[in-house]
């Protein structure tokens, strides 16, 4: 395999030296699947000859690689004045492939001088094992968790309500309203995980406010259905990119899918000969849904003529190497947001839920009850579609009431 890399034996030779040398075909393989073009794998082959070659000359075996070891000798090459563009990856991608194989401990050894490193990874093991909350959940915690612990300025078992309030504070600076209900949730899920494990004495979770946020206070956010048009014609389809975009956005504009929805695609989901697809919806819930002929023939062009051979059988992958599913509902925000740019829409609000709202709206607008937009959204209660009514201003005219005092 690193004849593809290093067509010169004697370049190649150097690749086989040191205790990782029977590794180096599989890595090169897998660097291969992952589709990194030649120069980057080429550096990346290198960097593993460098680590090889180092620990040969310390006299170290493989099975005593891990962080710390990968830090020292990162530290070595550093002294010596060398560059390596892509050292971090590449040596967590190493130390995944030998945990993977079991050369290595199969979990990374902790490292003294990184305490919040651990909290993290023992939250995170709480939230999964004994909570067992969804990963999307598990992850907008733990990134909560993680500003929180390196924001406050004391150890946690010194942990008060001011530094809970402080944090807040600044996050409400910072973040809408439904960002901030998530913080607040996140934190007292956090700071019971502390109590229950003997880290805090005080019951801190009752310290956390409340944030204020009626439901159904706000109107949904929308364009136009010109510019949804206009949107999803500055994707290019002579481009990977834009044949990836283009089917994205026509999910999130035809169908209403939620970010994450589109994100969880997987390949095995698609029924071609039935026209249907299936939703993996909240709370796990998979449910099929009708291919409209725009979107099915968008998906196809990006799967026969876009999409990146690789492992993976998420739908949406990068674009990039390494070439794997999209990671979280804020890659496809991204995507929504890059359009509304090409496009030259300045929308009032420019997430991928965006295009959910401005479809109900559409529908609305063109005679459908508040009941078929719900079945379409697949909302779970008519109280989350009654939202909608508020754009229907027509009705709500006729609602209205004469202002006293006003003209007859």
């Amino acid at each position: 395999m690193t004849e593809t890399y290093f067509p010169d034996s004697r370049a190649r030779q150097r690749l086989y030296e040191g205790p990782l040398a029977i590794y180096i075909d599989i890595f090169a393989e897998q660097l291969t699947r992952q589709g990194y073009s030649t120069a980057t794998a080429r550096d990346k082959l290198r960097l593993i000859a460098h680590l090889s070659r180092w620990l040969d000359r310390d006299k170290l075996p493989v099975e005593d690689l891990n962080e710390a070891c990968i830090e020292r000798f990162r530290c070595y090459r550093r002294r010596q004045g060398r560059v390596d563009r892509h050292a971090a990856s590449t040596c967590k991608a190493l130390l995944e492939q030998l945990r993977e194989a079991s050369v290595i401990s199969l979990s990374p050894e902790p490292r003294e001088d990184n305490v919040q490193r651990r909290i993290e990874d023992n939250y995170t093991q709480y939230l999964v094992q004994e909570r067992g909350l969804a990963s999307s959940t598990v992850i907008n915690y733990v990134a909560i968790v993680r500003d929180f612990v390196a924001a406050i300025p004391v150890p946690l078992d010194m942990l008060c309500p001011k530094h809970i309030h402080a944090f807040i504070r600044r996050c409400s600076r910072r973040f809408s309203r439904r960002r901030l209900q998530l913080i607040v949730t996140a934190l007292r899920s956090f700071l019971r995980y502390l109590q229950q494990r003997g880290k805090i004495s005080a019951d801190l979770a009752t310290a956390v406010p409340t944030v204020a946020n009626w439901r159904r206070a706000d109107v949904p956010k929308t364009i136009t259905p010109e510019q949804v048009e206009k949107l999803l014609a500055s994707c290019d389809p002579a481009t990977t990119a834009g044949r990836r975009d283009r089917a994205i956005l026509l999910l999130l504009a035809r169908l209403g899918l939620r970010a994450g929805e589109v994100v969880a695609m997987r390949l095995d989901d698609i029924d071609w000969a039935a026209g249907t697809f299936i939703v993996r919806g909240k709370g796990s819930r998979q449910e099929p849904m009708p291919l409209p002929e725009d979107v099915g023939k968008a998906l196809a062009d990006y799967l026969t003529d876009g999409r990146p051979a690789c492992d993976t059988r998420r739908v949406f992958v990068r674009l990039c190497a390494p070439h794997r599913g999209l990671k979280n509902a804020s890659s496809l925000c991204d995507i929504v947001k890059r359009a509304l740019a090409r496009a030259g829409i300045n929308a009032p609000f420019k997430g991928a839920h965006l295009l959910r709202h401005s479809l109900a709206t559409r529908l609305l607008a063109s005679g459908a009850s508040l009941a078929e937009i719900g079945e379409l959204l697949r909302h779970e209660r008519l109280q989350t579609t009654q939202i909608y009514a508020k754009l229907d201003l027509g009705a709500l005219r006729s609602l209205a009431q004469p202002w006293p005092g006003g003209a007859s």
